[in-house]
C-alpha cells in the first residue's frame, strides 16, 4: 500500500469516526430529554420555572443554557449533519483538520446559544410585564397563542425562504464560505449558524416555550426543521407547518377569551 493510499484510508476512517460521534451526540441529547420528561425534571428546567424558582438570575440563566445545549444538539444537529459531513471531507487535508472541525461546530452552537440566552432574557421582561398586568396574568394563553401565530406567519416570510435556500445547499454554501484554517473554519460555522438561525428561529422559539417537558412537540419540530432543509419539498412543508402553527395558535389564543 502506498503512502498516499494509507493517508486516504486514515482520512476515510477519521471521517467515519466523526460521523458516529455526531450521531452519538444527537442520540445522547434525545436520551437526556426523554429522561427529563419521564422523571418530571423537564419542567424544572423550563424558563418559567427558572425565572420564578427563586434562583439568582445569572444562575438561572446558566442552568437554562445547559438545558438549551441539549435541545440544540437534539433538534438542530440532525438538520445540520449534511453540511457537517461535507465540511469534514473538505477539511481533512488541511493542517489541524480536527481543530478546524471543532471550531466549525462550536461556532454554529455559539449562535444558537446566544439566541437561547437572548430569548431567556427577553422572557424575563415578558414575565415582568405579565406580572404587572392583571389582564395578562388572567389570560396567559393569549401570549402562548400569539407566539405560535408569529412562528406560523414567519414560515411564509422571504427571510425564511432565503435562509432555507442557503441551508438546503451545503455544497454551494461551502463553495462560497469555506476557507482553510481554524479561525476561518470558525467563521464558516458562524455564517452557517446565522443562516440556520434565520431559517429556524421561530420554530426554536416554540421549542423554547415548551422546554424539554414535551417530547412530542420536540420531535415534531425537529422533523419539520430537518425535512425543510433536506427534502425537495422543503418550501411546501414550511408553509404547511406555518398553517398548522397559525391554526393551533389561534385555538390556544381563543382560550383566553
Amino acid at each position: 500500500m502506498t503512502a498516499i493510499a494509507r493517508r486516504e484510508g486514515r482520512a476515510v476512517h477519521e471521517r467515519r469516526v466523526r460521523r458516529v460521534d455526531v450521531r452519538w451526540v444527537v442520540g445522547a441529547a434525545w436520551l437526556l430529554a426523554a429522561a427529563a420528561e419521564s422523571t418530571g425534571r423537564g419542567s424544572f428546567l423550563n424558563h418559567d420555572q427558572l425565572i420564578h424558582g427563586g434562583l439568582p438570575r445569572p444562575v438561572a440563566l446558566v442552568v437554562f443554557l445547559v438545558a438549551w445545549q441539549v435541545m440544540v444538539a437534539a433538534m438542530m444537529l440532525p438538520s445540520a449533519l449534511p453540511l457537517i459531513r461535507l465540511f469534514e471531507r473538505a477539511s481533512v487535508a488541511q493542517p489541524r483538520a480536527r481543530a478546524a472541525r471543532v471550531a466549525f461546530v462550536a461556532s454554529y452552537i455559539l449562535v444558537w446559544t446566544a439566541f437561547g440566552g437572548a430569548a431567556f432574557l427577553f422572557d424575563t421582561v415578558v414575565h415582568a410585564t405579565v406580572d404587572a398586568s392583571p389582564w395578562l396574568l388572567a389570560h396567559g394563553s393569549a401570549i402562548a397563542g400569539a407566539a405560535l401565530i408569529v412562528a406560523g406567519v414567519f414560515q411564509f416570510s422571504p427571510l425564511k425562504e432565503a435562509c432555507l435556500r442557503q441551508c438546503r445547499n451545503p455544497g454551494a454554501f461551502l463553495l462560497r464560505y469555506y476557507r482553510r484554517g481554524v479561525g476561518r473554519a470558525f467563521g464558516t460555522g458562524l455564517w452557517h449558524g446565522i443562516f440556520c438561525l434565520g431559517c429556524c428561529w421561530a420554530l426554536m422559539l416554540v421549542a423554547f416555550a415548551l422546554g424539554m417537558a414535551n417530547l412530542v412537540w420536540m420531535a415534531a419540530l425537529t422533523l419539520i426543521m430537518t425535512l425543510e432543509k433536506r427534502s425537495s419539498h422543503g418550501v411546501l412543508l414550511a408553509r404547511v407547518a406555518g398553517v398548522w402553527l397559525v391554526l393551533v395558535g389561534a385555538v390556544v389564543a381563543m382560550q383566553a377569551f
